[in-house]
């Protein structure tokens, strides 16, 4: 991976019950790399609560302020987390459930991925520190395709009104 910049903007944070003690683990150690944290909770673990209370606080911050701000998620999965994020206009969240690192390259280089939510259940602590770490030192492509593509995905928030009739 090239590393970009480091990403300086706060960071959000958020989980359910599955990814609380991942949640907790990746707060202490951000704030440790001196990285600004905004923690969303959960902030005691609670086996009946329901992630999309807790994902939509962060992904609210993100998308107040999508160029300056960025979300970490954790859930069990992290499927269920990314869609109730990407549900917020200019929040662009991408899932990591373990595997290769080029699907965090290209979320951020391709797609400018301002969330990233964690699987808990499939990605061990120090892999998500490696990951989320990678995250934050990449860039954006200043590839015309790849800008174009992220201004239709713009275009098609829900809130916006638009239809594919704009594109």
């Amino acid at each position: 991976m090239n590393p970009v910049t480091r990403i300086t903007g706060t960071i959000y944070l958020a989980a359910d019950h599955a990814g609380f003690a991942h949640k907790e683990a990746i707060r202490a150690w951000l704030e440790a790399e001196n990285y600004p944290v905004i923690d969303e909770g959960a902030f005691v673990y609670d086996a009946e609560d329901d992630f999309t209370d807790l994902i939509a606080r962060a992904a609210i911050a993100v998308a107040e302020a999508p160029t300056a701000r960025i979300g970490i998620i954790f859930g069990g999965s992290g499927q269920g987390e990314a869609m109730m994020a990407n549900r917020f206009p200019g929040v662009r969240a991408t899932v990591y459930y373990g595997g290769g690192d080029d699907i965090i390259q290209l979320s951020r280089e391709h797609n400018d991925a301002n969330v990233l939510s964690i699987g808990a259940r499939f990605v061990s602590v120090d892999e998500a520190k490696k990951v989320i770490w990678d995250w934050l030192h990449l860039g954006t492509s200043t590839n015309d395709k790849y800008a174009r593509r992220n201004r239709k995905l713009d275009m098609l928030a829900p809130s916006r009104g638009t239809s594919s009739t704009h594109l």
